[in-house]
């Protein structure tokens, strides 16, 4: 594989994408820094195909990333691979309002054909390539320039081994069949709307307070005025407030702004600070949660309760066992709430449709209905039905009874005998001369 030299002109960044877009997949990867910003700082990018292989560097002057960007959003030819491409896919959407599509993410096939639910990517190279990365320059700072030669070999090594890699699961992806079972789980990748945020709806990935109207009503709008002073700041949500401090005061709202020095998580400059007034005017002008948005209410049966939840803990173990025979990451086929679900009544769950229901979720029914039970054999806990355990039990007692007769039948034949033998005359000794 040719490995490029550091691209820092736009024509020759240009040269690289126009040859890549010719591959039928390109593996790609980011270096970026955001401790200390809201939005990640883009810093390195490296990408590779089965022939070659460059990273490219987007601080460089006057480089126009456009071609690189054109060939990862608006080329459906070309096929994009991942590894845990989350952040990688957020920094593009930013850039672009569009994902890289199509998109295939190695962490997430991973699933589909190990127990491994989020592989890193050292042990996957290590998995499939028995190669030991060298991990020195994982967390540099990629910001501070010039890159020295160990931390561009380093970034480039993620795509060149990852295009070795892709090629090794696709088949076994291929031999298992499980191809399939991917599809959701790259859609969200594929998903724009997964990676921007909207200020409107980021209360909803906080840990909500109960139902009050109210109480969610000043969290909506605590969120979104979070979201825009961090935004607008560049600095991390979390520097701002924290959540835990958020919803503590969407439910406990000071009445005046020399209350907010009493709560927790916040200095007391708030007490008379800039921030501190704007903040005090969202609470002031914060209307209850709309019925049309209240959180749907989380699918349940009747209450667990003691037998509920063993048999929630029944399923759990269930899923283990499963796991381990089809080798398939437990993450992939359910969640722990579903199973709850399912324990307590509830039958509209994913785990009951399409492929998940063929290999896990028929059985995970019928231990909840009572018709699956789990036994051992040869060591090993297995699952085993019941009608099938009853007629292997029926099928043993029918041959214990057969052996039983049969030994009924040579113990009278043997009394039989020697009772004839008994009573049999003793013949007369023969006379002599006769």
């Amino acid at each position: 594989m040719k490995i490029h030299d550091l691209i820092t002109t736009t024509d020759a960044l240009a040269d690289l994408c126009e040859r890549l877009a010719k591959s039928e997949f390109v593996a790609v990867d980011t270096e970026f820094m955001r401790e200390n910003t809201y939005w990640p700082e883009l810093c390195l990018v490296q990408i590779a195909d089965t022939e070659e292989a460059a990273a490219i560097d987007p601080l460089a002057d006057g480089i126009d990333l456009k071609p690189l960007l054109d060939l990862l959003t608006e080329n459906d030819e070309v096929l994009k691979v991942f590894h845990a491409g989350g952040q990688d896919v957020e920094i593009i959407v930013n850039m672009t309002g569009k994902t890289p599509f199509p998109i295939f993410d190695t962490q997430v096939a991973m699933m589909a054909i190990s127990q491994s639910e989020q592989i890193g990517y050292a042990n996957l190279v290590d998995h499939w390539l028995g190669l030991q990365i060298d991990k020195g320059a994982r967390f540099t700072d990629w910001s501070r320039r010039p890159l020295t030669d160990r931390q561009i070999e380093y970034a480039i090594g993620d795509v060149t081994h990852l295009s070795k890699i892709f090629s090794k699961i696709l088949k076994k992806l291929i031999k298992t069949g499980r191809g399939n079972w991917l599809d959701a789980e790259m859609e969200k990748l594929a998903d724009a709307s997964n990676f921007t945020v909207d200020p409107s709806r980021s209360w909803k990935k906080i840990r909500q307070p109960g139902r009050n109207p109210q109480v969610l009503g000043r969290l909506k709008d605590l969120a979104a005025w979070r979201e825009g002073e961090a935004q607008h700041k560049n600095i991390p949500r979390g520097r701002i407030m924290r959540d835990e401090t958020l919803a503590d005061i969407a439910s406990h709202p000071p009445k005046k702004q020399g209350d907010l020095a009493k709560v927790r998580g916040l200095s007391s400059a708030w007490r008379d600070n800039d921030i501190g007034k704007r903040l005090m005017k969202v609470i002031a002008e914060a209307e209850p949660l709309p019925k049309s948005e209240m959180p749907e209410k989380m699918k349940r049966g009747a209450p667990l309760g003691k037998e509920g939840a063993l048999v929630a803990d029944l399923l759990k173990l269930l899923l283990k066992i499963r796991a381990r025979e089809i080798d398939v990451a437990a993450r992939l086929l359910t969640r722990a709430d579903e199973m709850e679900a399912l324990a307590a009544g509830v039958r509209d769950l994913n785990v009951l449709e399409g492929w998940r229901y063929d290999v896990f979720g028929k059985d995970a029914l019928e231990l909840v209905e009572g018709r699956l039970a789990f036994a051992v054999k040869g060591g090993k806990l297995v699952m085993t039905h019941i009608d099938d355990m009853q007629a292997s039990m029926e099928e043993g007692q029918a041959e214990d009874e057969a052996e039983d007769e049969a030994e009924d039948e040579a113990e009278v034949a043997g009394e039989s005998g020697a009772v004839k033998e008994a009573v049999a005359p003793e013949e007369a000794p023969a006379e002599d001369g006769v």
